[in-house]
């Protein structure tokens, strides 16, 4: 867990202090309402889901500590505040930066126990600004809100050690978190916080095990997706990973394999990492390396 604060860095995911807000002034979140009480904000960092009805509000994710008071306005618009809980699913400052601010307003912060032993430690290193979950679960919880079943459950060993997935099964929508990046850049595998190709590929699987025609996928970044894009992801990470494993296994090096391209061809942006790194990412993760950072 040493390599936590270099990721935190590296990703621009610590919460913004007072002095830094200025790089929000400019940020709109927006609003889409995906189903019945369930909506999804749109902002800088990761994509946050909403619940929101007659018993409050339920936030997957936070973004940046100067983002909240523009994130409590979409809630108060939607005309169902207060924020009762946050739940994060996973570690990373852009799901998790607005946790201090709006505990300290009364919401109750939940998530894996592992998200709580790596926010803790960055904490005593000085890399975190506070807002620890004071709820967290092993294998999973359900929350009976807003008069639907949302079911909370956690995902072994995919983007990091500590993802949670989040599905409300009335109205069949799934926030995936950033065990899914939706065509806007390569996946993220942090490496140094447990994260794996194959837990990332069994994930998608098990979402995928569970879903229709009909449901409708929050990934982490991105725009909304539906099955089928799930699907391709999936198919994609699979390729990719099966490609990568055979280099390995006929004695290619890294730069052997990331000079074969072995991503062209794939809708995905070049955006945080690039196809190069992904491959790194990959190549790592089959031969037991943890040695990697996103940049």
């Amino acid at each position: 867990m040493r390599h936590i604060a270099p990721a935190l860095a590296a990703l621009a995911m610590l919460s913004a202090p007072a002095g830094a807000q200025d790089r929000f002034a400019d940020r709109v979140i927006e609003v889409r309402e995906v189903a019945p009480g369930v909506a999804v904000m749109f902002g800088q960092g990761g994509n946050i889901g909403v619940s929101h009805g007659e018993d409050g509000v339920v936030l997957i994710d936070d973004q940046f500590a100067g983002l909240t008071d523009k994130i409590l306005a979409a809630v108060d618009d939607l005309g169902h505040g207060p924020v009762r809980f946050v739940l994060n699913t996973h570690y990373h400052g852009d799901h998790t930066g607005g946790n201090e601010n709006l505990g300290k307003a009364g919401a109750i912060i939940m998530a894996h126990h592992n998200v709580r032993a790596r926010l803790a430690e960055a904490l005593e290193e000085g890399e975190g600004t506070g807002g620890l979950p004071v709820l967290t679960f092993a294998s999973g919880v359900n929350l009976h809100w807003n008069g639907e079943e949302i079911h909370i459950f956690h995902v072994h060993h995919a983007h990091t050690d500590g993802d949670s997935i989040v599905g409300f099964r009335n109205a069949n929508v799934v926030h995936m978190g950033d065990t899914f990046f939706n065509k806007v850049t390569w996946p993220y595998i942090d490496l140094t916080a447990g994260g794996s190709i194959d837990g990332l590929i069994a994930t998608a699987k098990r979402v995928l095990d569970h879903s229709d025609a009909e449901t409708v996928i929050i990934p982490g970044h991105g725009p909304l997706a539906d099955r089928a894009d799930l699907a391709a992801y999936h198919d994609m990470l699979v390729a990719l990973r099966d490609r990568v494993q055979q280099g390995v296994d006929n004695g290619e090096t890294l730069d052997e394999l990331q000079a074969r391209n072995l991503t062209a061809g794939y809708e995905v942006g070049e955006g945080f990492i690039t196809g190069p790194k992904f491959i790194e990412a990959v190549y790592k993760s089959l031969t037991g390396s943890t040695d990697y950072k996103p940049r």
